[in-house]
């Protein structure tokens, strides 16, 4: 070979080997991630009032306060059947179809599912915090004060109590609220990574609040946010708190996926 084919045979190496490099760098996205990520929300940071100072609020929801959450995205639908089955192989949902939300499950369920869904796509998916979640319920930045989770009347946007029939309804049926995201209130309850004390918001952070708790035995009860098909409209304002053993299987609860920004 010439000098010059040679060098030219290496111009052309080199010339390649960048555009090799970044598409062997480049990992292919799972099928089950590329459809979580058409329906993922960018909830971007920002300060809120968190809690209420109501009469009627509990003192596990009092006292407001300010509170203040980085960027975090959110899925616009709850965790369906069809999604979670696609995971884990079956689930125990008392209500059935490919887009109910799952249903009846634990909180140590919904975070296995989690696990076995990051290993399965490679991505980072949890449990969103208890700030996160009323944050995104209340619309984020965009927020227009609303009772409920995108309009003042639980009609517009959820299945509760008198409406429901008692019984969980396909995902998305209702109206979004500021962010585009369906069901935060009504339809099952939802998980988030908070254990539950009713103490927290009198000595929780102002900044990023997380009171994920890793013991078995120390505050095991876990925050459920949302309401569910089976509360009534004045236990189902975006402030509201309630809870569950994390092993308890109930079939008004499911989960809704986060993931850091």
């Amino acid at each position: 070979m010439t000098a010059f084919n040679n060098r030219y045979l290496k111009m052309i190496i080199a010339l390649s080997l960048p555009v090799i490099i970044s598409a062997c760098a480049t990992k292919p996205e799972h099928p089950i991630a590329a459809s979580i990520e058409q329906d993922m929300v960018l909830v971007e940071g920002g300060q809120f009032i968190m809690g209420s100072d109501a009469k009627h609020a509990s003192k596990a929801e009092q006292p407001a306060r300010e509170v203040q959450v980085d960027s975090f995205y959110i899925a616009k639908f709850e965790v369906t059947q069809g999604l979670f089955e696609s995971v884990m192989g079956s689930s125990m949902s008392y209500f059935q179809g490919d887009n109910m939300p799952v249903n009846n499950l634990s909180w140590q369920q919904a975070n296995y599912f989690i696990e076995r869904l990051n290993a399965l796509t490679g991505e980072t998916y949890r449990l969103p915090t208890e700030a996160e979640w009323e944050f995104a319920a209340m619309g984020g930045n965009y927020s227009q004060g609303y009772i409920y989770s995108g309009s003042n009347n639980i009609e517009d946007v959820a299945w509760y109590k008198d409406n429901s029939n008692n019984q969980a309804r396909a995902v998305g049926l209702k109206a979004p609220n500021e962010l585009g995201l369906y069901d935060m209130t009504g339809n099952v309850g939802e998980f988030v990574i908070d254990a539950f004390d009713d103490n927290y918001y009198r000595y929780g952070p102002n900044s990023n609040p997380n009171n994920a708790q890793e013991s078995d035995i120390n505050l095991s009860h876990k925050s459920v946010r949302g309401g569910s098909f089976s509360y009534s409209a004045d236990q189902s304002e975006n402030f509201r708190r309630d809870f569950a053993s994390q092993s308890i299987i109930m079939s008004d609860m499911g989960l809704r996926l986060a993931k850091d920004h």
